[in-house]
């Protein structure tokens, strides 16, 4: 009688949880309950993502998985769960709870089948224009630096005044000279553009070839010469590659809003309305 009555309080305790999980909303058939928003809260800051409407934003993501993923049912995309752990060990998101794990799985599996879509179905569509690779170096350029090998004279501790007067030299000892002759003291140094420093690179990544730099800390900077590595091969590549992504990036975003709109979601609460 004991065992039947403990049986029962376990049944009873475990139907109670499930209806605690109040439905917060749906897409087409599926439910998503406040326990999911927690969870995909939890995986949010795992990622070092805390925006201040984390429940709402988590509610978004959730609704953007299901559609990406009934999306990519229609091209046969939708990764195997090998797969999906797979990219989880590769993101290490250390140990993670039923319910966060759940939920990490799911955000994945719809990751990845979309980009999968995105690969099959936009990506071959979108070339990269002369502009749109040029404003990639440029960002690539600022940020990281190129494989470039660069030759520059650097004038330290020059008066405004002084740095007025620098004209546009002829070459790199031309350079040299004209700063000589002003009463500085130039220093002439090479090397690769992701080995500088970080305000040195900015400085230089899209300044034009025997030109000043606009005085900034009492210095001037002028690139006499640059030099392609043997890495800046490769690059143009994976430039012209990174300009397609991006664009196939923003027509899948596009597509994705489409998408929401036509597919069937209901927000039970007023909290989470979008």
């Amino acid at each position: 009688m004991i065992k039947k009555l403990s049986c029962a309080i376990l049944m009873l305790a475990a139907f109670t949880g499930a209806r605690a999980a109040t439905v917060v909303a749906t897409v087409g058939d599926t439910p998503i309950t406040d326990t999911d928003i927690t969870a995909r809260v939890k995986l949010m800051a795992r990622q070092g993502r805390a925006p201040s409407d984390n429940r709402r934003q988590a509610l978004q993501g959730i609704i953007d998985d299901n559609v990406k993923l009934n999306y990519a049912k229609n091209f046969n995309a939708v990764p195997s769960d090998e797969d999906v752990r797979k990219e989880l060990k590769r993101m290490n998101l250390g140990d993670l709870s039923a319910s966060e794990r759940a939920m990490a799985m799911s955000a994945a599996r719809a990751e990845i089948a979309w980009q999968v879509v995105v690969a099959r179905t936009i990506l071959p569509t979108v070339s990269a224009s002369k502009e749109d690779i040029a404003a990639e170096r440029a960002a690539l350029a600022a940020a990281h630096g190129l494989p470039l090998e660069m030759t520059i004279v650097r004038l330290v501790d020059i008066p405004d005044d002084i740095a007025k007067k620098l004209t546009k030299p002829k070459s790199c000892d031309d350079a040299m000279e004209m700063a000589r002759k002003l009463g500085g003291a130039p220093q002439k140094f090479t090397a690769v553009q992701y080995e500088l420093s970080e305000d040195v690179r900015k400085r230089v990544s899209n300044l034009p070839k025997l030109t000043w730099s606009p005085r900034a800390d009492n210095s001037v900077l002028l690139v006499c010469d640059t030099k392609k590595t043997k890495e800046y091969g490769d690059l143009d590549k994976i430039i012209k590659q990174n300009a397609m992504f991006k664009q196939a990036m923003f027509i899948a975003d596009q597509q994705l809003k489409q998408l929401r709109r036509k597919a069937v979601i209901v927000i039970n609460d007023d909290r989470y309305k979008l």
